[in-house]
C-alpha cells in the first residue's frame, strides 16, 4: 500500500511549494539595482530587520521622503488632469528611461508652472466673475431704481398740489414747517445698496436684514437670470440680485456688515440713471477682454497637462516601484564598515536559480567589483505557504483561505473544492433549467472578464462549472420496488412521478438518503486527508490513535447507514431504517424480522457497535500517556526518533534544521486538549451528518418555490382570457424567478456549501494555521501603495 502511495505523481496544488530560508549580502553600489530586479521576479519574500527601529530611524528614509514627495506630485496632475476633462492615453509615449534625479527636477518644474497657471487663472476668473455679477447688477438694479425713483416724483407731486399750494397752509402754518418745505428741486431721503448674493441665501437674508433695521427697509430682488462659476469648487451657482433701500447712515453700517456676513457682494450703482448705459458698455468690454484671455490661458494649461498625462502612468509606476524599492532596502540591516547591506528572506526552491541570475545580472549592470553573496540558512519560525495558481484555481484557493491559509506543506483542500463545491452547489440549487440561465450570466462575465478584472470578478469564474452542473440528486433512476424496473434514464427521474400523489415523499425520501451518502464520503474524504498528512510529518501516534479510531467511529455508524441506503435500493426491500438503527443500540441483540436486510446483519451490528464503543477510548487516552512517555525517554538520554507530532510541537515542519529546546511537558493539558478533539469528533460525526441533510432541504425548498410560482401565479394568470392580466401574471413570475429563484437561491446554495466545506469537511484535517507567502514584487503594487 505504501509503494503504491509512494508511486502516485504528485499534485501540484496538494501541497505548498518547498520554501528556503536564504541571506543576501549586497555591496551598497547594487544594493539598489539587485532589490530593484527581485522586484521584478517577484519570488522572494523580505524579512524585516529592522522591526524595532520607527520609520524615520531607517536607512533610506530620505529617499522614501523624496518618493512620497514625487507622488503627492503625481497625484495632484492627475486630479488636475481629471478636473480638466482630458483622457489619459491607453498607451504611454515611448521616451528614453528617466532618472530619478531627473524626473524629480521635471516634476517640480511642472508643479511650479502649474501652480503659477492655476493662480493666474483663479485671479481672472474672480475678475471676470465679479465683473458679470457687476454687469447683471446694473442691468437688474436698473429697473428697481427707476420705478422707485417714479414713485418719490409721483409722491412729490401729489404732496406739491394737495398741501403746499393751498393758501390756507401759508397762513397757519408755523415758520419751522414753512422753512421744512422742501423744494422742486429736492429728491426724497432714502438711499440704497446694490449686489448679489446666492439664491439659497436669499431668504434668510432678507429676514436679518428686517430684523436689523427694524422693518425700516425696502427689499427688491430678482433672479440673475445666469447661473455663474464659483473659482473655488467651480461649480455653477445661481444668484439672486437685490436693492435695499433705507434711510440713515447707521442702517448702512449694519447692512453692509450683513452683506459681508453672509458672503453677498455689493457692487457701487450710480443713482444717476442716464450713466448706467455708458458703465454696462465699459463692463461688458472688459468682460469680452478678460473671456479671450482665460480661453488663452485654458488652452495653454490643457496643452500642459495633456504634455504630462503623456507621460503620467510611467512616472508614476516609476516612483512607485523606487518608493517600494526603497521601503524593501529599509529592511535590510547597513553595515557601514563593511559597505554592504544584509537581507533575509523567504522563497520556492525552485525559483533559486531565478534568483541567482538576477542577482548576477543586477552585479554585472551596476558595475560592481564585489559579487553579492546568496546562501541558504536553517530558520526557526515556520515558512510561508504559496500555492501556484491559474484563473480557474485562484477563486477557490481564496474559498479555502478564506476559512484560514494552509500551514507549510499541509494538505490543500482548494484541490477537492475544484470539483465538491460545484457538486454541493448543484445539488442544493435542483434545477437545471434556472441553471442554464446562471450559465449564460455568467458566460456573459467571463467574455468581458478583461473589462471587469479592475473590479476583481474573478470569482466568477468558480460558477462556471457551478452552474453548469444539474440536480444530481435526480439522476439515473434505476431501482428496483420503489421505481418500476426499466432502462436507466439519461437525465432525471421517472416522469411518471411528476403529479403524482407520492411524488413529494418519494423525492424527499430520495434526496434525504442522497444527502447522507454524500455527507458521509465527503466526512470519510477528510479523514483519509488527516492520514496523508500525518503519513508527510511523519507521525505515527496520529495515524495510530486518530486516523484508525474515527475511520471505526464514523463507518461503524454512519458507514454502516449508508451501507444500508445502497442494500434497500437495490433489494426493494421496505425496511424501515429509522427502527434499525435506534434499535441497534437499544437492542442490539434483538431479532430484526421484517426489517432484515441481509444474513448476518444482526452478528454485524453487534460488531460495528462494539468497534464504535472501543474506538472512542482508542482517540482518547493511548496518545498523551505515549507522548508522555516518549517525552520522558527523550531527556533521559534515551536513543529514540525525533518525534514529529502536532500536539507536541506545531512549529515543526519537515526538512527543517531547527532547533528543538527543552519545554516543559504539561500532561493534563495534552490529555485536555485531546479529551475535547475526542468528544468534538464523537459528537460532530452525528451533527455533521445530519448537517449533509441541507443538501436535502434546499433542494426541496427551490423546487416548491419553483412549483409555486409556476403554478399559482404564471398559470393562474394564463387561465384568465385577458391580456392584461396575463402581462402581470408573467411580469410577477419573471421578477419573483430573476430575485428569489435565481438571485437569493444561488446566494443561499452558495453560503450553505461554503458552510459543508469549512466545517463538515475541513475540520476532519485542516489546520489553517499558517502565513501567506507575499513576496517583494512589483506586479503587485497598486495606487495605494504611492
Amino acid at each position: 500500500m505504501e509503494r503504491f502511495i509512494d508511486n502516485l505523481p504528485p499534485m501540484d496544488l496538494m501541497r505548498s511549494e518547498k520554501m528556503t530560508f536564504v541571506q543576501l549580502i549586497i555591496p551598497a553600489e547594487s544594493a539598489q539595482r539587485a532589490v530593484s530586479y527581485l522586484g521584478e521576479l517577484g519570488l522572494l519574500q523580505f524579512r524585516d530587520l529592522n522591526a524595532d527601529k520607527s520609520p524615520f530611524q531607517r536607512t533610506f528614509v530620505n529617499q522614501v521622503k523624496r518618493c512620497a514627495e514625487m507622488s503627492r506630485k503625481l497625484r495632484f496632475f492627475k486630479d488636475q488632469i481629471n478636473k480638466a476633462g482630458l483622457i489619459s492615453p491607453s498607451r504611454t509615449l515611448l521616451q528614453p528611461d528617466i532618472d530619478l534625479e531627473d524626473l524629480e527636477a521635471h516634476l517640480a518644474e511642472h508643479e511650479h508652472e502649474l501652480i503659477e497657471m492655476n493662480s493666474n487663472s483663479d485671479k481672472l476668473r474672480q475678475s471676470y466673475n465679479e465683473l458679470l455679477e457687476f454687469k447683471i447688477v446694473l442691468q437688474k438694479a436698473c429697473s428697481f431704481l427707476i420705478s422707485s425713483h417714479g414713485r418719490a416724483i409721483s409722491d412729490e407731486v401729489e404732496l406739491q398740489d394737495n398741501i403746499y399750494s393751498n393758501d390756507d397752509y401759508v397762513e397757519s402754518s408755523s415758520l419751522l414747517d414753512q422753512e421744512m418745505r422742501p423744494e422742486p428741486s429736492n429728491t426724497s431721503g432714502l438711499r440704497f445698496i446694490s449686489g448679489i448674493i446666492c439664491k439659497s441665501k436669499a431668504l434668510r437674508f432678507e429676514r436679518m436684514l428686517f430684523r436689523a433695521t427694524r422693518g425700516n427697509m425696502l427689499f427688491n430682488h430678482a433672479p440673475a437670470g445666469e447661473q455663474i462659476m464659483d473659482p473655488v469648487t467651480t461649480e455653477m451657482i445661481e444668484k439672486t440680485v437685490f436693492v435695499v433701500f433705507f434711510s440713515g447712515e447707521q442702517a448702512r453700517t449694519k447692512i453692509l456688515k450683513i452683506c459681508e456676513a453672509f458672503g453677498a457682494n455689493c457692487y457701487p450703482v450710480p443713482e444717476d440713471i442716464s450713466k448706467h448705459g455708458q458703465i454696462t458698455r465699459e463692463v461688458t468690454s472688459r468682460l469680452t477682454d478678460l473671456e479671450a484671455t482665460l480661453d488663452a490661458g485654458i488652452r495653454h494649461r490643457n496643452k500642459a497637462l495633456a504634455s504630462i498625462a503623456d507621460h503620467l502612468a510611467k512616472w508614476m509606476d516609476l516612483v512607485r516601484r523606487e518608493k517600494a524599492v526603497y521601503d524593501t532596502l529599509n529592511m535590510l540591516n547597513f553595515d557601514v564598515t563593511k559597505k554592504c547591506l544584509v537581507g533575509e528572506g523567504w522563497c520556492p526552491m525552485i525559483a533559486k536559480t531565478q534568483m541567482q541570475e538576477a542577482l548576477q545580472r543586477a552585479t554585472f549592470d551596476s558595475n560592481s567589483q564585489v559579487g553579492i553573496i546568496f546562501h541558504q540558512m536553517d530558520a526557526v519560525e515556520s515558512p510561508p505557504t504559496y500555492f501556484k495558481t491559474n484563473s480557474f484555481t485562484n477563486p477557490y484557493q481564496e474559498i479555502v483561505d478564506a476559512y484560514g491559509v494552509a500551514r507549510y506543506q499541509e494538505a490543500n483542500p482548494a484541490v477537492y473544492t475544484t470539483v465538491v463545491f460545484p457538486f454541493l452547489f448543484a445539488m442544493m440549487f435542483g434545477d437545471w433549467g434556472h441553471g442554464i440561465c446562471l450559465l449564460l450570466g455568467a458566460l456573459i462575465l467571463i467574455s468581458r472578464e478583461n473589462k471587469l478584472s479592475t473590479q476583481k470578478l474573478g470569482s466568477f469564474m468558480e460558477m462556471l462549472f457551478a452552474f453548469h452542473c444539474r440536480d444530481t440528486s435526480c439522476r439515473d433512476a434505476h431501482t428496483i420496488g420503489l421505481v418500476k424496473y426499466r432502462d436507466p434514464y439519461p437525465f432525471g427521474v421517472d416522469p411518471s412521478w411528476r403529479g403524482s400523489r407520492t411524488e413529494l415523499s418519494f423525492l424527499n425520501s430520495m434526496k434525504m438518503k442522497m444527502s447522507i451518502l454524500f455527507g458521509v464520503a465527503h466526512m470519510n474524504l477528510g479523514i483519509i486527508l488527516s492520514y496523508f498528512n500525518a503519513r508527510f510529518f511523519g507521525s505515527s501516534l496520529d495515524i495510530r490513535y486518530q486516523f484508525v479510531p474515527q475511520m471505526i467511529f464514523l463507518n461503524s455508524l454512519f458507514g454502516y447507514l449508508s451501507l444500508l441506503i445502497i442494500v434497500k435500493w437495490c433489494t426493494g426491500s421496505q425496511a424501515d431504517l429509522y427502527h434499525v438503527m435506534i434499535y441497534m443500540f437499544l437492542s442490539p441483540t434483538d431479532e430484526l424480522g421484517e426489517n432484515q436486510l441481509f444474513w448476518g446483519q444482526r452478528p454485524l451490528q453487534i460488531v460495528l457497535l462494539l468497534l464504535a464503543v472501543i474506538a472512542v477510548p482508542w482517540m482518547l487516552f493511548p496518545k498523551p500517556f505515549i507522548l508522555k512517555k516518549l517525552h520522558t525517554e527523550r531527556f533521559q538520554g534515551r536513543s529514540y526518533g525525533i518525534l514529529n507530532s502536532s500536539e507536541m510541537d506545531l512549529e515543526v515542519e519537515p526538512d527543517s534544521a531547527r532547533e528543538h529546546h527543552h519545554e516543559e511537558f504539561n500532561f493534563s493539558e495534552v490529555f485536555v486538549h485531546q479529551m475535547i478533539h475526542s468528544i468534538e469528533f464523537v459528537l460532530g460525526s452525528v451533527s455533521n451528518t445530519a448537517s449533509y441533510l441541507r443538501l436535502w432541504a434546499l433542494s426541496l425548498a427551490h423546487s416548491e418555490l419553483s412549483t409555486v410560482f409556476y403554478e399559482k401565479v404564471l398559470l393562474l394568470a394564463w387561465g384568465y382570457d385577458n391580456l392584461i392580466i396575463r402581462l402581470v401574471g408573467l411580469t410577477v413570475f419573471a421578477f419573483a424567478t430573476a430575485f428569489i429563484l435565481l438571485m437569493m437561491e444561488s446566494l443561499s446554495a452558495f453560503l450553505h456549501a461554503l458552510r459543508l466545506h469549512w466545517v463538515e469537511f475541513q475540520n476532519k484535517f485542516y489546520h489553517g494555521d499558517g502565513y501567506k507567502f507575499k513576496p517583494f514584487s512589483f506586479a503587485s503594487l497598486t495606487e495605494d501603495d504611492d
